[in-house]
């Protein structure tokens, strides 16, 4: 059997001290298979705090790429993922090549025995599996997981492992042979939504996705009232964030509701921006 070799992905902008979090948590890791490795490619996307800098000095094993502002979540993975096949090449050996990818974002606190859950969860699934890492809030309840159903739901952690339809990108296990079937994240999602289309589409080559049996580390959800929820924005300036890479960009967005959602998908692909701008507009009227 290969000895688990773990490509860690992950990227950062202006986050440092998160990211420096992150980056111990993994360092803390406990419980592995004897001599697992883990490697880290992170990719910067131009930050301004001294990000890159922070890792250098205190995490000088992990690989540092420094990308472009324009380069978001999505297309930053990409990256990350094409820097653990260079280094596997310079490698130059299977034994040295990574067994799983793991996808983790950089506002992830793993806890101590996260990635040994992950790979025993793997093992008792198979290898042709996504395993899915939920993670908490500081209050402890899910605020990211797998997804299931129409309404992409949250999928608890039950003890065992848990079957879901597609899911969250915080922290994600993916095998070489489902990466080998499922390829990374589609090019088409600069940001958001490459995770969700992702999950569908290893479903249909399939593959299926298990959460894993337990809670997998810490990570706040986004806050609510920001972006085109902001209280007292107005229709413009709403449905122009919303219409940003950082939430649903129009060209995007269609292409996720033709690939999932048909023969619904031009009333998906509508909803959000008229439910955005009725919001606004109702917001506005009552100041």
């Amino acid at each position: 059997m290969m000895l688990p070799h773990v490509a860690v992905l992950m990227t950062s902008h202006n986050r440092r001290e998160k990211t420096l979090s992150a980056l111990r948590a993994l360092d803390r890791q406990r419980g592995l298979p004897d001599r697992t490795t883990l490697r880290v490619h992170l990719v910067d996307a131009g930050s301004s705090d001294g990000t890159p800098e922070a890792v250098g000095r205190g995490h000088p094993d992990v690989e540092v790429v420094s990308v472009g502002t324009d380069v978001y979540w999505g297309h930053g993975m990409r990256v990350a993922s094409r820097c653990a096949d260079d280094a596997d090449g310079q490698a130059g050996t299977r034994t040295h090549r990574w067994t799983h990818q793991l996808w983790l974002n950089d506002d992830v606190e793993l806890a101590p025995d996260a990635v040994a859950v992950l790979l025993e969860t793997a093992r008792r699934v198979g290898p042709h599996a996504v395993i899915v890492g939920a993670v908490r809030g500081r209050g402890g309840c899910t605020t990211y997981s797998g997804r299931r159903g129409r309404s992409l739901r949250l999928v608890e952690p039950t003890g065992r492992p848990e079957p879901c339809d597609t899911y969250n990108g915080n922290v994600v296990l993916l095998p070489r042979a489902v990466h080998d079937r499922v390829g990374d994240l589609d090019k088409v999602f600069r940001h958001g939504m490459g995770d969700y289309d992702h999950g569908f589409r290893a479903r249909r080559a399939g593959v299926a996705a298990f959460v894993a049996p337990h809670h997998v580390g810490v990570c706040e959800s986004n806050q609510r009232l920001t972006g085109s929820r902001e209280p007292g924005i107005g229709v413009g300036e709403a449905l122009r964030r919303l219409t940003s890479q950082r939430e649903l960009p129009l060209r995007q967005w269609w292409v996720y509701c033709l690939r999932h959602s048909w023969p619904w998908a031009p009333v998906l692909m509508f909803s959000p921006y008229v439910k955005t701008a009725v919001r606004a507009a109702l917001d506005r009227s009552q100041r």
